[in-house]
């Protein structure tokens, strides 16, 4: 993590350029990072259904365990964005970094207006070529448990007719939440098969979606196994 700050300065160079060259630098360190897992912790990840992954861009419904994730993501996916806490953007240099990629900062209280504010400034994001990722569960989940979806991205889904491509993974294995410590093994990372959201209520693609992630995760989880 002492690697952030180095990326972050070096990053305000990119200020002038748009997103997408902005994405590609400071995606820099996640992928630094998964080498540094890779070699120094023998911790390592496989990704099936990459074939799923559309040409176009889209939203990212993800589960989220740890926070390997929000890591592995940059380098899975085209240049993208993150529908989070407004909380987070204040974090000295992770902060400033969400904030040069044009993350949506939300107030987890704010109820309906936080939805709306999913859905107005995604759809802008969504027009301009971005992918938009989304953690349905609003916060990480232990392996082993499960919380209901939030309806934000759905809303976000529904209303700019855009997919929705859902991803389950089983990184809190190896990484666990407010851990330190990572355990040497594979991680098993899987994409579905991309939601159309044209013709479907917020509500049907948040149970698709739901239904799909929570099967595969456990499907995958070596817990009982």
């Amino acid at each position: 993590m002492a690697t952030v700050p180095i990326f972050v300065i070096f990053g305000q160079l990119f200020w002038p350029f748009n997103i997408h060259v902005r994405f590609w630098f400071l995606s820099g360190w996640a992928k630094l990072v998964l080498w540094m897992l890779k070699v120094l912790c023998n911790l390592r990840f496989e990704v099936s259904g990459k074939e799923n992954i559309p040409s176009n861009n889209a939203i990212v419904f993800c589960k989220h365990q740890s926070m390997w994730e929000t890591i592995a993501l940059q380098s899975i996916f085209p240049t993208q964005l993150w529908v989070l806490k407004h909380e987070l953007l204040r974090v000295p240099f992770f902060g400033w970094a969400l904030t040069m990629l044009g993350s949506i900062g939300i107030d987890r209280t704010a109820g309906r207006k936080a939805i709306l504010q999913i859905a107005e400034e995604g759809t802008e994001r969504l027009k301009k070529g971005y992918w938009v990722i989304i953690f349905p569960e609003g916060t990480r989940v232990p392996p082993g448990e499960h919380k209901r979806f939030g309806i934000g991205g759905s809303v976000l889904a529904e209303q700019s007719g855009y997919p929705v491509v859902p991803v389950a993974h089983n990184a809190g294995e190896y990484w666990s939440r407010r851990s330190l410590i990572k355990k040497p093994g594979v991680i098993k990372v899987v994409i579905g098969t991309p939601i159309e959201s044209k013709g479907k209520s917020a509500q049907e693609i948040n149970d698709i979606a739901e239904k799909w992630i929570t099967e595969t995760v456990d499907g995958i989880s070596t817990l009982n196994k």
